[in-house]
């Protein structure tokens, strides 16, 4: 049991504006998938915890969903979510697309981070998609943009830099013991990680057809009596009657289609096959309900 005289261990927050690949990294740094991907924004909506245990520290990375201006219940509690975020962890890393210009989203999340003292790094990532000439670049540019402990380029989808951002960021842990066992790689609940991966796929499915009008709550999982086979009741919510055509589809297709994919998922995730039961129901403008929110955030407590 290390006594915490030389180890290192605390909490780092990831943020950034939507689609800069901060799920991705977080999935590439944990070596599972612990927070959904997708390229519509705002698909991140719970603080997803990985736990990354090294030689000399442990770093409990916190995933939020990613800042922006709010138009509704459910854009205002993500931004909470974010603040809150900034301001319990020990650093921050604030992720960048390398492959753009920095653009008013991150401008607006710079002035945020000027608020508060935790020290923030600078995570330029997707510098695999530029001439190496053009990354030293763009770390001077980003640069500018805040008083930064450092700026590193990466890449989540190579691994480009990670062991060196790892390394890095242990720096601004204070000393202190393993808070969770080095063989824990999420604290998230296992209804959560189920659901999340159904709404993934839901995204991944209806592209433009249904932006961000998609919700999943796992009812119920029962694995049977022979040990063999999880039983798993789920429910998919939409806002709008049309909305439910598009994710049951012609005859049933779009929705043997997304509980395939998930299952592919789901079944390494529990070590089990599993039965998926997939339902489709409309709760009219649920991300503007703060009860239906209620039991959203719930589901995230387990």
């Amino acid at each position: 049991m290390d006594d915490g005289s030389s180890f290192r261990s605390g909490f780092v927050g990831i943020i950034g504006r939507p689609n800069v690949g901060k799920s991705t990294l977080l999935n590439r740094i944990a070596g599972r998938k612990v927070a959904i991907t997708s390229e519509k924004p705002q698909t991140t909506r719970n603080k997803i915890r990985a736990i990354v245990t090294k030689e000399n520290a442990q770093l409990v990375f916190v995933d939020t969903p990613g800042f922006h201006k709010p138009k509704n219940a459910l854009g205002e509690r993500l931004n909470h979510m974010v603040r809150s975020t900034m301001e319990d962890v020990d650093v921050i890393t604030f992720v960048l697309d390398a492959a753009q210009t920095i653009g008013r989203g991150d401008v607006f999340i710079a002035r945020e981070l000027e608020k508060v003292e935790t020290p923030v790094i600078g995570v330029l990532n997707k510098v695999d998609l530029l001439e190496s000439e053009m990354i030293e670049s763009q770390v001077e540019v980003a640069k500018h943009l805040l008083n930064f402990a450092d700026v590193l380029p990466v890449s989540a989808t190579l691994g480009y830099n990670l062991e060196i951002l790892l390394s890095r960021l242990s720096e601004f842990l204070p000393e202190g013991p393993k808070y969770f066992d080095p063989d824990i790689i999420t604290d998230q609940p296992e209804k959560l990680l189920v659901g999340e991966l159904i709404r993934e796929k839901a995204l991944e499915l209806t592209r433009e057809e249904v932006p961000h009008s998609i919700a999943v709550i796992v009812e119920e999982m029962n694995p049977r009596e022979d040990g063999e086979l999880i039983d798993i009741s789920a429910k998919i919510y939409v806002e709008r009657d049309s909305q439910k055509g598009i994710i049951i589809g012609r005859g049933g297709r779009m929705i043997r289609e997304i509980g395939t994919r998930a299952r592919k998922e789901i079944e390494p995730l529990l070590g089990s096959k599993v039965f998926l039961d997939l339902r489709v129901k409309v709760e009219k403008d649920w991300s503007k309900n703060p009860s239906f929110l209620r039991r959203l955030e719930e589901q995230q407590g387990g």
